[in-house]
């Protein structure tokens, strides 16, 4: 049994033959035999009549490839207004709380102003990309004068 590989088909040639494969089925073939006459795999069938039977035509549906352009969920405007939040405020002042921004923070930050929800890794991730370094806190003792001691 020889199966042809999907993914060499374009997008519209792979909709076309979803639906053709279930309407198939539909109108009363075996899914055995519509595996076999069109040349897929029965798990893949099965997957299809699922997702037409939740969603109907639209469920197979082809849907945009690839990794989203952009990079990301935030929109360029909202970035900068974050990198401006980073570079300007403390934390403590964009009712954040804490003294310095860590990127947990400015996770929590960015759901609170934009409701976009990132991990503190992926966070890390876009820090980095916007030129931004992990530093370590400087701990500088306090003279007596400071203290008024």
């Amino acid at each position: 049994m020889n199966k042809n590989d999907m993914r060499t088909l374009s997008a519209s040639a792979q909709e076309t033959l979803r639906l053709r494969v279930v309407k198939a089925v539909k109108e009363g073939m075996g899914p055995t035999e519509a595996s076999r006459v069109f040349g897929v795999s029965r798990q893949a069938l099965h997957n299809w009549l699922q997702a037409y039977a939740k969603g109907g035509e639209s469920a197979l549906k082809s849907r945009k490839r690839g990794r989203p352009i952009g990079g990301g969920r935030l929109q360029p405007w909202q970035t900068a207004q974050v990198v401006e939040a980073v570079i300007h405020r403390y934390p403590e002042q964009l009712d954040t709380p804490g003294f310095l921004w860590a990127r947990n923070m400015v996770r929590e930050y960015i759901e609170q102003q934009f409701g976009v929800q990132y991990t503190a890794r992926h966070v890390g991730r876009l820090l980095k990309r916007w030129g931004f370094t992990p530093q370590k806190t400087v701990c500088v003792p306090l003279s007596a004068e400071q203290t008024g001691k």
